[in-house]
């Protein structure tokens, strides 16, 4: 058994970008005083809102929470641009990015740093990201279309290989970043809120499969490794669900073009196939089971099954039509 004393530092990276998230940083703040593990730094990096940073600070120090940073990024704006900023102040062996809008289970940094102690050949670890729905009657949401709201729908109990896993709850080696640089900032969100994706995502996918070719390590889901991650109501919106699948669908395409294979040799979007096979094969058969008990609910996730599927097949076509011909180029870090 690894004792404490032989456990990493783990950095928390969180950015963030609206004053209007800052009552959701002060509880993740909370939850990361109250882990079990205390060998911790965490860094906040804000930017567009001078406001933002400076209320940080305020509530870090009336707290006294220790071991907090609040950097601002002056540099080119977006999620990839404010991780890489916090990365390069980073102490830390482990380091780790967690939403604004997250909470962490009390346990999440030492089962983190524990799972980094006792096997070497992971450089990359994410786990569950529980959605916390801001009303009960959210829940009736199917669990196959939880990455609209960047969250797993895996329902793994024991560690298993990935790809890659979500920004909201993902971490990796230091080496990883010394080895293979920082994230690609043409990818990543630039903003969002209320008003929806509007741009590519996959940088931590990017990433991942740019350290596991060079690595030739894992990247590990642990059901252990526990984030509830909070669900809004305006995110249940037509515009923000279409906006997202539709987004979803053109960076799949992208990334299908310039990464026809993983590391392992398979289709670099077998996860997306095999999510795929799970709606259509599990997902939908329960909702026409249902429609005889709870027709409300069947209706709902039967709905939502049609438009999340047409938008990302429609913006999988928008990127993958005007592109058939061109050569891809595959992305380069920062």
């Amino acid at each position: 058994m690894t004792s404490a004393s032989n456990l990493p530092k783990i950095s928390i990276i969180t950015t963030s970008y609206t004053i209007d998230r800052f009552k959701d940083i002060t509880e993740l703040l909370d939850s990361i005083q109250a882990q079990t593990y205390k060998n911790i730094e965490t860094i906040i990096v804000a930017e567009r809102s001078p406001e933002l940073a400076e209320n940080i600070r305020l509530y870090a120090q009336e707290k006294t929470y220790p071991n907090i940073m609040v950097l601002y990024n002056e540099g080119e704006w977006g999620l990839s641009s404010a991780r890489n900023l916090g990365i390069k102040q980073a102490s830390a062996e482990i380091i780790a990015f967690v939403d604004d809008d997250a909470l962490l289970l009390p346990d999440w940094a030492e089962e983190t740093a524990k799972t980094y102690a006792e096997d070497s050949s992971i450089i990359g670890l994410t786990g569950p990201i529980l959605p916390l729905w801001e009303e009960k009657s959210m829940s009736w949401f199917p669990r196959e279309f939880y990455w609209i709201f960047s969250c797993t729908y895996w329902d793994w109990v024991r560690p298993t290989e990935v790809r890659n896993g979500y920004g909201t709850n993902i971490s990796f080696r230091r080496e990883a970043f010394d080895k293979c640089g920082l994230f690609t900032t043409s990818l990543g969100a630039k903003g969002g809120g209320e008003s929806g994706k509007h741009e590519f995502g996959a940088e931590e996918a990017e990433f991942s499969l740019r350290v596991k070719g060079k690595t030739s390590r894992r990247i590990i889901y642990d059901p252990k490794v526990r984030i509830k991650h909070k669900v809004y109501r305006y995110r249940f919106s037509n515009n923000f669900i279409r906006k997202r699948a539709y987004w979803e669908g053109c960076t799949k395409a992208m990334f299908n073009k310039s990464y026809r294979f993983d590391t392992k040799d398979k289709a670099v979007l077998s996860t997306e196939y095999e999510l795929l096979h799970r709606i259509l094969f599990r997902l939908l058969p329960q909702v026409l089971k249902l429609l005889f008990r709870q027709p409300v609910v069947a209706l709902r996730q039967l709905r939502v099954t049609v438009v999340v599927l047409s938008c990302v097949a429609v913006g999988y076509l928008a990127y993958t039509l005007p592109n058939l011909f061109r050569r891809s180029q595959p992305y380069n870090a920062e």
